[in-house]
């Protein structure tokens, strides 16, 4: 009897808190500065995620540690719903293995609630080098082994994991420098601190197109509508080199299963939206929500396809 009404208790109280929630504002906490791919990601929803909550949701960046600042901050608010990690693949996956220390676990430490974005990347170079494609970049860096500076946003990022299993597949070798996210490391390269990264379709658009920054390759398996010119990698000659980065929120593992299924419905209803589709079209990336279980069943995909290979280059944090 007393288990009985333990268990009902339990239920009424998630009843509750998705009735009554959000309580207060919400709070989108980005792992990165502002103005990179997922700090777009995250403030075009958050307007329009308002009007389907009729609650105020803010954007906060909290930069470092590969985003996991930003991540053990979310894994330790209250469980409400209030505080959601509003990340891509390094931080949720790679990052505390990538660093050697586990702040937290995203299967064990978060609820996956849906996928926001997916992204394909370009590896883009500095107009004033003489490369003009894949292989002459590779082969340069071949020839001068570190000599030719790469910008990542981050170890353990999506953009860092490609530019390391392009140096395994290849015998190429560069140097890689680390910035706190892609607002810094795309400024250094346009200034041509650095001669090249891999970038994300939403940034590197506007700096090819201007022509600020020269496009060798997408990471997609078709060429991109807005860079028509520039190969996809397996044309290239560089096949199996595609990849992905995702937006997508989390909330502390013990937060209601009512509130994270409310969540997820309230932003599949804001990712349908025409005006919303078109934003995230017009930054180069697709909107594209999945259910809690969908997003978890993706995520186990990803770290099984990606974790060997962080393991099997060494990759770690400088």
């Amino acid at each position: 009897m007393k288990r009985r009404l333990v268990i009902a208790m339990a239920l009424w109280a998630g009843m509750v808190s998705a009735q009554e929630w959000p309580q207060k504002t919400v709070t989108l906490v980005v792992p990165y500065p502002p103005g990179g791919n997922v700090d777009i990601a995250a403030r075009i929803v958050a307007g329009e995620l308002a009007k389907q909550l009729k609650q105020t949701v803010v954007v906060e960046n909290k930069a470092g540690a590969g985003g996991m600042i930003a991540g053990e901050f979310v894994a330790k608010s209250a469980p409400d719903g209030h505080t959601v990690f509003f990340a891509a693949n390094g931080p949720v996956l790679f990052s505390p293995v990538i660093f050697g220390r586990s702040p937290y676990y995203w299967a064990k430490d978060f609820a996956a609630v849906t996928s926001v974005s997916m992204t394909p990347l370009v590896l883009q170079v500095h107009p004033s080098t003489p490369y003009r494609s894949m292989r002459e970049l590779v082969e340069a860096a071949k020839a001068q082994p570190g000599a030719i500076n790469m910008a990542s946003p981050g170890a353990g990022t999506t953009n860092h994991l490609l530019s390391e299993l392009l140096q395994t597949r290849t015998g190429a070798k560069w140097t890689t420098i680390h910035y706190k996210g892609n607002a810094p490391a795309t400024t250094d390269l346009l200034g041509g601190q650095v001669q090249f990264n891999f970038d994300q379709l939403t940034v590197a658009q506007q700096h090819i197109r201007q022509g600020k920054l020269r496009g060798l390759a997408v990471t997609s398996s078709k060429r991109i509508p807005a860079l028509p010119d520039v190969p996809t990698m397996d044309e290239a000659g560089y096949p199996g080199m595609g990849g992905t980065t995702f937006t997508g929120m989390f909330v502390p593992a013990a937060t209601p299963k009512a509130v994270v299924d409310r969540l997820a419905q309230a932003t599949a209803q804001v990712l349908g939206e025409r005006a919303v589709v078109e934003r995230f079209e017009a930054a180069g990336t697709q909107a594209q929500a999945m259910t809690p279980a969908e997003f978890t069943e993706y995520l186990r995909k990803e770290e099984a396809l990606w974790l060997p290979i962080i393991r099997a280059a060494n990759i770690k944090a400088d």
